[in-house]
């Protein structure tokens, strides 16, 4: 199951289990829209792997299946790529 991360690695945006801006990769590394198309170029920084749109998790299932509250949060992986 996805974790669904809070923020983006890259700025620290809130990117909660509702937003259609975060994207993620095959290991769940977790970036919002801006950061993928203006600094990543949709790569992601960690892995080299494809960011695509994190899917979405009803409203209904995250009182059993809740997002993760774990932030992660790494600046210096983001700026190395600029």
């Amino acid at each position: 199951m996805l974790k669904l991360r809070p923020n983006c690695e890259c700025c620290n945006r809130d990117l909660p289990p509702e937003s259609m801006d975060a994207r993620i990769c095959s290991f769940e590394c977790t970036f919002c829209v801006n950061c993928v198309d203006t600094v990543l170029h949709g790569v992601c920084p960690n892995c080299g792997g494809e960011l695509v749109r994190r899917p979405r998790r009803p409203a209904a299932k995250l009182a059993n299946n809740p997002a993760s509250t774990e932030r992660v949060y790494k600046p210096e992986g983001c700026g190395a790529l600029v």
